[in-house]
């Protein structure tokens, strides 16, 4: 028997193992794959500040831009515009402040704003955009007042996720009139508390869509379960993760929301590593330990030292003085 002392290394003629498995050279990816529900981003209600009847609802799936209709509440239109401040209270001549300039900058961009002076006042030249506006919309009276209701601001274009009052309903402060979200397609997913690692923004993503088209992506956040509207409550066991999807903007024109996807998420990745099967590896006797690899040459066994890294699918990376790709390893069988 040859040997060198420290290294872990002998040479045995004749002991051959009872099975071999080949060194190779490959990617190694841990992973976990989940259910998961195509939804769009930054879902919201929008709710009514005024009591009223809905005279017209909302029409789900519809892409609303500034300037288009929401739904109309006693048979007036209730208009989307552009802005991040909220719609407080009725605007009139004398006011000022952001809603203001919120306005003031949609009726420019639709075309209103021949007379405007665009800042945070309400004047004279807003008066008389907002009177061209509403007569624009059909509305009988025009009196160059944006009454509280009249308008809803969001930061942009939306989608209508669900009308969630139907023709006919009373509505008022208390329940939502509709569900938006932005026009970014996400997938939502459940985990267990025992992955949180998973939810950590970035963590990569591959998703196979219900039509069976492949999409990459990347943990964007964690979402409230009530707050996603497309995977099952999982109670305090469970995260839900939003997934940002890469390249797949019209996706919701071709899948079908309410079948499940398959979502893996990737933990972690060793990109061309040397790997072999997880039983191939010994553990070394002696003061030094370690791990070791029975390497087979004809009728002829080494065993060296070698030095292990990640694990997955049964599979495990080694690296070290002595082993390359294409060498064949002893591995137990049964």
């Amino acid at each position: 028997m040859n040997g060198q002392k420290g290294t872990g290394t002998r040479t045995v003629q004749g002991q051959l193992p009872p099975a071999t498995a080949t060194i190779i050279r490959t990617d190694l990816v841990q992973s976990k794959t989940v259910d998961g529900r195509l939804d769009f981003a930054q879902r919201r209600a929008v709710k009514s500040p005024v009591a009223g009847t809905v005279t017209k609802s909302a029409e789900e799936g519809k892409t609303i831009r500034a300037g288009q209709r929401l739904y109309e509440r006693d048979a007036r239109p209730v208009i989307l515009m552009y802005g991040p401040t909220p719609a407080y209270r009725t605007m009139k001549k004398g006011d000022r402040g952001p809603d203001v300039l919120q306005l003031e900058r949609n009726l420019r961009d639709l075309g209103y704003g021949a007379s405007l002076y665009v800042d945070t006042r309400y004047d004279a030249g807003t008066e008389i955009a907002v009177k061209r506006w509403q007569k624009s919309l059909g509305i009988e009276a025009p009196d160059g007042k944006v009454s509280h209701g009249d308008v809803v601001f969001q930061p942009d274009k939306v989608r209508v996720v669900s009308a969630d009052a139907a023709l006919a309903d009373r509505i008022g402060s208390d329940s939502p009139v509709l569900t938006v979200a932005s026009l970014k397609p996400v997938v939502r997913s459940q985990l267990d508390q025992t992955d949180a690692v998973l939810t950590s923004s970035g963590t990569k993503v591959e998703v196979t869509l219900p039509s069976g088209r492949k999409a990459a992506g990347e943990v964007s956040g964690t979402v409230r379960p009530d707050a996603s509207g497309a995977a099952a409550a999982g109670g305090q066991d469970t995260i839900t993760v939003e997934i940002t999807l890469d390249g797949v903007s019209s996706l919701a024109a071709s899948e079908d929301p309410k079948a499940a996807a398959s979502v893996r998420f990737v933990s972690e990745s060793r990109k061309g590593v040397l790997v072999v099967p997880v039983e191939a590896v010994i553990a070394l006797r002696g003061e030094n330990g370690g791990y070791g690899l029975q390497l087979v040459q004809g009728t002829t066994t080494q065993t060296v030292r070698v030095q292990t890294g990640m694990t997955a699918d049964g599979r495990i990376e080694v690296s070290g003085a002595g082993i390359a790709e294409g060498m064949k390893v002893g591995v137990p069988t049964g």
